[in-house]
């Protein structure tokens, strides 16, 4: 893949006059397109609508959310990270979760408090794992851990939709299962992307606050009681 073309022209020899000393000309040629994949983008954007681009965006952070829910293909994640599919979740959960109005039957977080939990949990995981000797980059680790959630958020749908009914011991073991599949789903989706970018005998001390910092959301999931 040849790499563009760029000339500047900014003096002639041949000028007669001061003003052609100024006078210059600048071409770009566009980059040809990868041959080997043709869905890839050749970084020439300027001119595309900008439907195309939220469309190509919005379909690149679906594709992440599925890898995620079938963790098969480790790199998906990590060769083109972004962080709208982490604020997606973290808004979403937030809000979820937030407490009650009523500060008679206010017993969760507020919508602040689910996002300080969220990103300095996943800040405080990131940087544990670059202490530990990992090879991965700063946001890279953070992507990771944010669409990791979505099992966490799916979890919560479902729990909500169970409080729609009148509790028993029965409604509250469901949920709990619930709770859990999320928390271990999650846990193993992060642990397959994350887990090759750490020392072999290392992976154990990195692995434990990713399994605490799903924990405690799984935690705030299965507490959430306000309808």
């Amino acid at each position: 893949m040849s790499s563009p073309e760029t000339r500047l022209e900014l003096y002639d020899e041949d000028a007669e006059s001061p003003s052609e000393l100024m006078t210059g000309e600048m071409t770009v040629s566009s980059a040809p397109q990868n041959s080997s994949d043709p869905t890839a983008p050749n970084f020439n954007t300027l001119d595309e609508p900008i439907k195309d681009t939220v469309m190509r965006d919005v379909k690149a952070v679906g594709i992440k959310f599925y890898h995620v829910l079938i963790p098969r293909e480790k790199n998906t994640l990590l060769k083109e990270w972004d962080l709208w599919g982490p604020l997606v979740l973290c808004t979403f959960m937030a809000t979820i979760l937030q407490g009650s109005s009523d500060d008679k039957f206010d017993g969760g977080p507020e919508f602040a408090q689910v996002f300080v939990i969220v990103w300095i949990g996943a800040l405080i995981v990131t940087l544990n794992s670059k202490l530990l000797g990992g090879n991965i980059s700063f946001f890279q680790s953070v992507c990771v851990l944010g669409y990791c959630l979505t099992p966490c958020a799916l979890a919560l749908i479902l729990c909500r939709i169970i409080l729609l009914a009148e509790q028993t011991t029965f409604l509250f073991f469901l949920r709990f299962l619930v709770a859990s599949a999320g928390f271990g789903w999650a846990t193993y989706a992060s642990i397959i992307f994350l887990g090759d970018s750490q020392p072999p005998n290392r992976k154990a001390l990195a692995v434990y606050p990713i399994f605490l910092f799903y924990f405690i959301i799984s935690w705030l999931v299965i507490s959430h009681t306000n309808v």
